[in-house]
C-alpha cells in the first residue's frame, strides 16, 4: 500500500508563490487524509551526493529536487508532486492500483515520462534504487565546465524503457509501476497553452518552469522550442536556459 503522505521539494529559501499554494490546496482537497511534507535544506542533506551539492552551490535548486524526490520516495514511499501540479479529480482508483508515473508525451517519436507530473510508490522499490544509482555517478558539470544537460525526464524515461516500457499511448505496467498516458496528468499543451481535458484527467501540470529566470524572451523561446521540437526538448536546453 502507498503510504498516505504527499511530498514536495522547495529548496532555496524563497517563500512559496501563490500559484504553488493553490496547487497544494488542491492536494488537500483530493487527499484529505494524507499528510503533506515539504523537503528543503533543513531536512534533506543537500551534500548527499556530489551532483546535488554542486547543484545547490550553483543555486540550481530544481536539480536538487530531481534527486531528492527519488531519495525520499525510495526511503519513505508515498506520493510526490511538483508544486505546479494542480489535482482536479480524485486519484483514489489510481492509488488503489499501486505505484504510478505519467507520460509527459505519449507519441512514439518524442515519448517521455516526467516525474514532476506526479509519482507514487511504496518504499524500497528497485526501480527507484536504480534511479538513485544513476544519479550517484552523474556529474553536475561536464569536463568542459558546462552544466550536464542530462535532465530528469530523459533519465527516468531511459530507466523505464530499460525495464520494458513501450513507446505507446496506453496504460502499461513496468516493475509493478503503472505508467499512464499523457491525458491523465499532462493535459496542458505548453506550446499553445490549450487544455485538452478528458474523462481520464486527474491533474494539470502548469509548467511554472521555476528553473528559468523570468524573461519574456526566454518564455517565447521555450514556447517555440516546444512547438517545433516537442515538450521534452527541455532535457537538452534546461541547463542552458538556467545560466
Amino acid at each position: 500500500m502507498i503510504p498516505k503522505i504527499i511530498h514536495y521539494c522547495w529548496f532555496g529559501g524563497n517563500p512559496l508563490p501563490k500559484s504553488a499554494q493553490k496547487c497544494i490546496d488542491s492536494w488537500r482537497k483530493y487527499f484529505p487524509d494524507y499528510d503533506i511534507k515539504e523537503w528543503n535544506e533543513d531536512n534533506f542533506d543537500i551534500a548527499i551526493i556530489p551532483y546535488t551539492k554542486a547543484a545547490y552551490e550553483a543555486k540550481k535548486y530544481a536539480f536538487v529536487s530531481d534527486y531528492a524526490r527519488f531519495w525520499v520516495l525510495y526511503h519513505y514511499g508515498g506520493v510526490y508532486f511538483d508544486t505546479d501540479v494542480e489535482v482536479v479529480k480524485s486519484m483514489e482508483d489510481i492509488l488503489n492500483r499501486g505505484g504510478f508515473m505519467g507520460c509527459e508525451i505519449d507519441q512514439p517519436e518524442t515519448f517521455a515520462v516526467a516525474p514532476g507530473l506526479g509519482i507514487a510508490i511504496e518504499p524500497h522499490h528497485p526501480l527507484y534504487q536504480y534511479l538513485l544509482e544513476m544519479y550517484n555517478g552523474l556529474p553536475f558539470y561536464l569536463k568542459n565546465g558546462e552544466m550536464n544537460p542530462l535532465a530528469i525526464v530523459r533519465i527516468t524515461t531511459a530507466a523505464l524503457l530499460k525495464y520494458g516500457l513501450q513507446r505507446k499511448a496506453c496504460i502499461q505496467d513496468v516493475q509493478g509501476i503503472t505508467v499512464y498516458p499523457a491525458d491523465y496528468f499532462n493535459p496542458l499543451d505548453d506550446a499553445t497553452g490549450r487544455l485538452k481535458i478528458t474523462p481520464n484527467t486527474r491533474s494539470i501540470h502548469w509548467y511554472s518552469k521555476t528553473w528559468i529566470p523570468t524573461s519574456p524572451l526566454k518564455t517565447k523561446l521555450i514556447r517555440l522550442c516546444h512547438r517545433y521540437f516537442g515538450v521534452n526538448c527541455f532535457s537538452a536546453i534546461k541547463s542552458i536556459l538556467k545560466k
